[in-house]
């Protein structure tokens, strides 16, 4: 690995990280009571709880880079009373949806059971890889980081790619509404793999990363008796603060509390 990166690209390449975990968590946590099967709500509501723990780690990590530079307007959080400095929750509750640098993909709607664990299964599957990179990372925080958060990306692995095997190779309709699943979200998975300029210092091989990640999806599409999309146009802009609709709709929801009642703490 090359030299550890400087905090111009360090600082958003960590939040990058946290602010995909913690939309993805959001957006599981709407099955909450939900769920087909109450053991199933149960599993995707831990696995919420998994992706938030990632993203407390990462904010808790760039806070306190952000705080080593003593310069809050590099990421720009808005002063606040009671966060003079930054902070887990400054960072994800007093930034704006243009700040924000998660993927297009954690961000798009559940739609049925079967696109919330296509999405999930894709996910999962590019954050092993990535993360299998970053835990021998010259940077040894991240590194601590990703190895702690590897037992659990594989245990959302295995859970929703039965899941997709379980639909695509299930009944009639439940193929066609894991195709129908496939469709929706194919144009926004190449993004994964498409660096961002705070991503080029970082040493991660994306290719090969993308590379393992499709051996992978086409395995369990084989067992599922699905087909990986042939024509795939790329949705960017989500790592460079560019987003769907969809975004602005969730931090309205997750940070209104924080915004309504100001240093709200519990």
């Amino acid at each position: 690995m090359k030299q550890s990166p400087n905090s111009q690209c360090l600082i958003p390449y960590i939040l990058f990280l946290a602010d995909s975990t913690l939309i993805l968590s959001h957006r599981n946590s709407e099955w909450c009571g939900h769920g087909p099967i109450l053991e199933q709500d149960i599993a995707l509501t831990n696995i919420a709880l998994d992706l938030l723990g990632q993203s407390r780690n990462f904010y808790q990590y760039a806070a306190e880079l952000i705080n080593e530079q003593q310069n809050l307007q590099d990421v720009k959080v808005p002063p606040s009373e009671g966060f003079r400095e930054a902070s887990e929750d400054s960072l994800a509750y007093l930034r704006n949806e243009r700040d924000f640098k998660n993927l297009l993909l954690v961000e798009l709607p559940n739609g049925d059971w079967g696109q919330t664990i296509l999405k999930q299964f894709y996910f999962s599957t590019y954050q092993l890889y990535l993360f299998q990179q970053l835990q021998n990372h010259s940077n040894q925080q991240l590194a601590a980081i990703a190895a702690k958060a590897i037992k659990e990306v594989m245990y959302h692995i295995r859970w929703s790619s039965e899941w997709v095997i379980r639909l695509g190779d299930g009944t009639e309709e439940s193929n066609e509404r894991m195709t129908n699943a496939v469709e929706a979200l194919k144009d926004y998975t190449n993004e994964m793999f498409i660096a961002a300029d705070y991503e080029v210092e970082m040493a991660i091989d994306l290719k090969l990363i993308q590379q393992q990640w499709t051996e992978k999806v086409k395995t369990v599409f084989e067992e599922a008796t699905l087909s990986l999309p042939e024509k795939v146009f790329n949705q960017t802009g989500g790592k460079r603060g560019i987003h769907t609709e969809h975004l602005g709709y969730i931090l309205a929801e997750m940070q209104h509390l924080q915004r309504a009642y100001p240093n709200a703490e519990w």
